[in-house]
């Protein structure tokens, strides 16, 4: 199985073996603080720890970029929850109880 995390427009999608499984959007804020409302793992690719995969990558990139975010998405936040190592990432940390 190939899979790979990839940055389209205005979304970060996970494509296993050529079909995308999964994604989560992105919307470009005030002061270029990328909001993240949804993610979306489809049915056949549940329960393979796609959406955790993916949200460390997009967030590995967004870091990389020197960007923060808004995780207004529930998983990504509970993952950032999880994952203390990425609260620097979170723009107003108070705002989404980290």
């Amino acid at each position: 199985m190939t899979t790979e995390v990839r940055r389209a427009d205005g979304r970060y999608e996970i494509v296993v073996d050529g079909v995308v499984a999964g994604f989560t959007q992105f919307e470009e804020g005030v002061g270029g603080v990328l909001a993240f409302p949804h993610t979306v793992v489809e049915d056949e690719f549940e329960g393979q720890g796609l959406a955790s995969r993916l949200v460390r990558e997009a967030l590995d990139d967004v870091r990389a970029r020197g960007r923060l975010i808004h995780p207004f998405c529930p998983y990504v936040k509970r993952w950032i929850q999880k994952h203390p190592d990425y609260h620097d990432l979170v723009d107003d940390p108070k705002r989404f109880g980290l």
